[in-house]
Order: structure tokens, then C-alpha cells, then sequence
């Protein structure tokens, strides 16, 4: 059945236009399931090693930076942010046109040696600078590999369900984040009676190298995700998109068969859409020359510039921020700890929900929720932890909320010939306003004070939400349709 069903959906018109408009009516994940731990294995590197500095830092900036102290941390934080987000940048402006070129699969194995290789040497500098270099380098390969993941996922997810799968990746990314920071406050803060430490933690004046430990462990975390991306398939889209239809129709071939053991049939092929083959990716001049994708561009990146401020001075900074604030380290790290359950629950929530409106409604409401945990964190101060532990998880969850969605709503708004550029085109630069906020809103920590400064935090995220109500509505619908 499986195969008459497939051999009587070949249809008219161009062979490349028919085995798109064939993959489009698939309408569930009709690959493996075992390439979504894969791609999702080196998401939880990449988020261990964006999180792993929030806690760690502080153990680090003491034994590279004489005269430093827990209170002062948080100046120091933003330079190697900042240059870890430059690479960020340049890694995605530079690595990611290359898989419009070149190949998702294969520039996804390239993202990941380079942002392990990073991680590796963080783990053996001697000095304040070098920490920069290293932070700068594997910044290059995380910004690639965010831009590579969310545009494979657009690729290969069906119309109703890239921003779902994009959240199951997503998980992913939580459970790293959840070890970056856990695995800090076990490694880098002494043992603390609870709820002010871990009672269990092991930093000590015998033990003063945790930080060292934990980009040895980032290394290897990328290796394995790097081992098991090998067993990738490439994207028959971008395989359309230079010529390549026989190898595009195997695969399109093999997801519907895979499709057809968990459907009884499937729908009828959709009208083709025209598809064009091009020797090379778009470039950035061409994308910044079209209308219609500069209006998209500028949209985006004003939306990811503000908000980063929000995202990664928090998922960064958060114990550098309290400590700053006067909390204790221990403390700090203990409550940016518990923030992280909330980054676990809206991963598991936007998989479920993140379908259910358009991409980018999700950021007002991740704004709200966004100030409402900041501010339960400043009123709830040292002295209340457990109120502050929780709106330290509400924090997570809101800044955390619309994120895959919006990853997903980026790479859908840029055709295949430029997904990846364009992609990393908004989200690399966007990066630097995460940066920019730290080295901002740092130096205010001391006018503002706890609730000036998640006002601050929360702020922004108010302003990007606004920005993206002027984009273009995509959910569910084909990607040659939203961006041709």
C-alpha cells in the first residue's frame, strides 16, 4: 500500500516542485525520531556552554583576575559576554552562508568541532584575556550551530509542527542549561548550609579549579553530539536547491514510507510551487537588496537585539547580577539553580502549546511573565528564599517562552537558498545586544537596585514584543509559500 500510495503522488509540473509539494503534505515527523536526540544531543552542549559561565564565573574571575571579589564579578562579566557574543556573530555570519552552500549536515559537524574546541581550551587558559579568546572562539561555533539547527528543523518538520519541534529541541537545550548552572554551583561555591548553598558542594582552598572541570566536561559533551551527527540525513529542500532532485526524492521517498506505518494514508499532494535550483546561496547584499526580506530583516533583528539584552543578561548573568545586589554566592548561584526548573517546564509547554498562536504573539506574554518573576525576585530579596526561588523559575520561564518559537518564525521568514543566511543574519547580530546590555545595565546595578534593575531586564523584552508585531504571520503555512 505504502508504495502505491507513494507512486501515484509523482504529479505534474517540474520534478523538484512535486517532491517538495509531496514532502509539504506529510503532516506529522516523518523522519527518525532517534535524529531528533542527535540534533538535540549538541543543543544541550551548546546551552551547557552558554549557561555553564552563570555560576562558574564567579569562581573564575577570582583566580584569573587578582583583587577581584564575589561583589565585583559581575564588571568582569561583560567584556568576555560581550566577545563571546562577537563570536557569536562572526561565527554565524561566516559559517552559516556556507550551509546554504555547502550543506546542512555537513557545516553542523563543522560548528560543533569549533565550538568544542572552544570549550576545550577555556578549560586550560591562565589569564583574564585568554578566557576572552577562548569565550570568543566558542561563541563562533555556537552562533553557527543555532542558526544550522533551527533552519534543518524548518526544513524537515511538517508545515503544522516546525515551531513544536523546534521546542522538542528545545527540551534539550534546558536539560544543558540545567546542568551548566547546577554543575557550577556543585563545583565552583564551597559547601553552604541550605538555602543560602549546597551543603554538598565541593569548592574549597584544596578545590579552587571547578571552573576548569566545567569546560573540560562542555569538550566532551561535544564530542559525543558531534559522533552521532554523522548519522544525519541532508535536507531535501536544500538538496532541490542545488540541483540535486534524485538525491531529494530518496529521501522524500523513505518520510513518506515511515509516515504511511503510522497513517493509514496520506493527504493528497498540495499545488506545486515553484522551486528554484541555484548554484549558490543567496548572498547578504541579495537578501538586503530584496524588499520584501530587508523589511523581514530589519524587523527580526531589532526584535532579537532587544531581547537578548533580557535573555542572556539573565541566563548569563543572573548570580553575577545577585551577587552584585549583595546575595551571597552561594546563594545567587542556588536561586539562578532553581530558575532553571522553569526553563525545563517551558520547553515541555512549548512543545505542547507553541502551535496554538502565531509566533509572535508569544512575546508579549513572555514579557509579563518576565517582569512578574523579576519582580518576585527583587521584592523577595536574601531573607525569603523560597519565594524567590520561585519567581526565579516563573523568570526562566518567561524570558525562556518565546524563544523557539521566534527561532523557528526567523527561519521561516527567508526562502532555502538563504534560510541559513538569513537566519544568522538577524539572530548573529541580534546577539550583540546581549552583550551590550550587560556592559549597560552592570555599572546601574548600584542606582537601580533590585526592582530598577529587573524592571530594566524585563524592559526590553517589552520593547522587542512591540517591534514584532510589525513581522509577517507564518504558522502553518508552507515555507516556499511564506518565502518564495
Amino acid at each position: 500500500m505504502a508504495s502505491e500510495e507513494i507512486s501515484s503522488r509523482s504529479g505534474a509540473g517540474s520534478p523538484a516542485a512535486a517532491i517538495i509539494a509531496r514532502q509539504d503534505r506529510i503532516p506529522i515527523w516523518s523522519l527518525s525520531y532517534l535524529f531528533i536526540g542527535i540534533i538535540g544531543a549538541g543543543f544541550l552542549f551548546t546551552f551547557f556552554d552558554i549557561f555553564d559561565i552563570n555560576v562558574s564565573f564567579i569562581q573564575t574571575c577570582i583566580q584569573l583576575i587578582p583583587g577581584s571579589s564575589p561583589r565585583t564579578a559581575a564588571s568582569y562579566l561583560g567584556l568576555p559576554l560581550l566577545l563571546n557574543l562577537a563570536g557569536y556573530v562572526v561565527g554565524a555570519l561566516i559559517l552559516a552562508p556556507l550551509a546554504d552552500r555547502f550543506g546542512r549536515r555537513d557545516m553542523l559537524l563543522v560548528t560543533l568541532v569549533l565550538t568544542g574546541l572552544g570549550s576545550l581550551y577555556n578549560a586550560f587558559v591562565q589569564s583574564y584575556a585568554t578566557f576572552i579568546i577562548a569565550r570568543a572562539i566558542t561563541g563562533m561555533g555556537i552562533g553557527a550551530d543555532l542558526a544550522l539547527v533551527a533552519t534543518y528543523i524548518n526544513e524537515v518538520a511538517p508545515n503544522n509542527g516546525r515551531a513544536k519541534y523546534m521546542s522538542l529541541i528545545f527540551i534539550m537545550s534546558s536539560l544543558g542549561a540545567f546542568l551548566g548552572i547546577w554543575l557550577g554551583l556543585l563545583l565552583t561555591t564551597p559547601a553552604t548550609k541550605f538555602p543560602l548553598g549546597l551543603p554538598f558542594a565541593v569548592a574549597s582552598q584544596g578545590f579552587e579549579t571547578g571552573w576548569r572541570w566545567m569546560y573540560g566536561i562542555g569538550a566532551f559533551l561535544a564530542l559525543i553530539g558531534l559522533v552521532l551527527r554523522f548519522r544525519l540525513p541532508e535536507s531535501p529542500r536544500w538538496l532541490i536547491s542545488r540541483g540535486r532532485v534524485d538525491e531529494a526524492e530518496k529521501i522524500v521517498r523513505e518520510m513518506e514510507q515511515r509516515a504511511l506505518k503510522r497513517l493509514s494514508s496520506l493527504p493528497p499532494v498540495g499545488s506545486e510551487i515553484h522551486v528554484q535550483s541555484r548554484e549558490r546561496g543567496m548572498t547578504y547584499g541579495q537578501i538586503l537588496g530584496n524588499p520584501v526580506y530587508l523589511k523581514r530583516t530589519i524587523v527580526l533583528m531589532l526584535m532579537w537585539f532587544i531581547s537578548f539584552v533580557t535573555v542572556y543578561g539573565i541566563a548569563a548573568g543572573l548570580t553575577s547580577i545577585l551577587a552584585g545586589l549583595g546575595y551571597p554566592p552561594p546563594e545567587a548561584g542556588l536561586i539562578a539553580a532553581f530558575g532553571t526548573f522553569g526553563f525545563i517546564i517551558v520547553a515541555f509547554f512549548a512543545y505542547f502549546v507553541g502551535e496554538a498562536l502565531e509566533r509572535k504573539l508569544w512575546l508579549p506574554i513572555s514579557a509579563v511573565l518576565t517582569i512578574v518573576g523579576g519582580l518576585m525576585v527583587a521584592f523577595g530579596g536574601s531573607g525569603n528564599f523560597a519565594f524567590t526561588s520561585i519567581g526565579a523559575i516563573v523568570l526562566f520561564f518567561g524570558f525562556n517562552l518565546f524563544v523557539p518559537m521566534c527561532w523557528a518564525w526567523s527561519a521561516e521568514n527567508y526562502p532555502t537558498s538563504a534560510r541559513a543566511s538569513g537566519f544568522a543574519l538577524v539572530d548573529g547580530i541580534g546577539h550583540i545586544g546581549g552583550g551590550i546590555g550587560i556592559l549597560a545595565i552592570v555599572p546601574l546595578i548600584p542606582v537601580l537596585g533590585p526592582v530598577g534593575t529587573f524592571l530594566a531586564l524585563g524592559g526590553c523584552l517589552v520593547v522587542s514584543a512591540i517591534i514584532a508585531q510589525f513581522g509577517t504571520d507564518t504558522r502553518s503555512k508552507r515555507l516556499d509559500e511564506v518565502s518564495p
